[in-house]
């Protein structure tokens, strides 16, 4: 598949209203299918924000709740689907990232390796301990969350293993939103990739998020990004740009493994 069609969901999330933001999350899947998408990505946390204090209680068991939910919409509307939900695992709670297949099965769950100490993450969530990739019939693909985006080791691994499309769900506030663009940009350039990262927008509980989700190609051009209200962006994709790239500036083999 060459061409590639994807919607991002700039959600304004109401906190620990998982109801209200179903709602949303299903009606925007809908106008996505109608728009001819493949895939469609959600924001971090989007069917809770951060009710971290609410945790255990929002969370859902794998194949369960909102995972369930998540898969139904994804076969209903014939499009792949991915973004964060609270996921309870025994007495823990992880921030995790399902990716589903147009006919509602899960492909595979990444859970987020760096916990966010100042939305208190850390007080509240397990850590995942794997990164998370996947061929898929656009291409081998990657997952990250949000404060991810700061580490780029993980970027960088995901690159040498082959992917060439890494998504990003993120509840970015807007105070540092400049840090979100600039570091989307250097993750596409760096790596030589696509990066689809759809952010959060508006307020919810104290923070405000962000907005400005958007799809940088491997050159580090944008192909589309929102603002700072809620919307539904969608724009397609080649992807024989990341090989065009790659022969151009051949980074990957002028790397020095031997020394770093």
């Amino acid at each position: 598949m060459a061409k590639l069609i994807i919607s991002l969901a700039q959600m304004n999330i109401a906190l620990g209203d998982e109801r209200k933001n179903a709602l949303v999350m299903e009606r925007w899947a809908v106008e996505a299918a109608r728009r001819g998408s493949h895939l469609l990505v959600l924001p971090e946390l989007w069917s809770t924000g951060y009710a971290l204090d609410q945790s255990r209680e929002l969370a859902a068991v794998l194949n369960t709740g909102m995972f369930t939910q998540m898969g139904t919409v994804a076969q209903q509307n014939k499009i792949a689907l991915v973004g964060s939900i609270l996921e309870k695992r025994g007495q823990e709670v992880s921030n995790s990232a399902p990716f589903f297949a147009p006919n509602g099965r899960m492909l595979g769950i990444y859970r987020k390796l760096h916990l966010f100490r100042l939305m208190d993450e850390d007080k509240w969530l397990q850590p995942g301990q794997s990164p998370l990739a996947m061929d898929l019939p656009w291409g081998n693909t990657a997952l990250a969350i949000c404060y991810d985006l700061r580490f780029p080791e993980l970027f960088r691994r995901y690159a040498v293993e082959g992917a060439r499309l890494i998504v990003i769900p993120a509840e970015w506030p807007l105070e540092r939103v400049e840090h979100w663009r600039a570091l989307l940009r250097a993750r596409a350039i760096e790596n030589q990739c696509y990066i689809v990262a759809c952010n959060a927008a508006g307020q919810t509980g104290e923070t405000v998020f962000g907005g400005h989700s958007m799809i940088i190609d491997p050159w580090g051009k944008t192909v589309v990004e929102g603002g700072e209200a809620p919307l539904l962006l969608t724009a397609e994709i080649e992807m024989d740009v990341v090989d065009e790239v790659r022969r151009r500036i051949p980074v990957f083999d002028d790397r020095r493994d031997d020394v770093y």
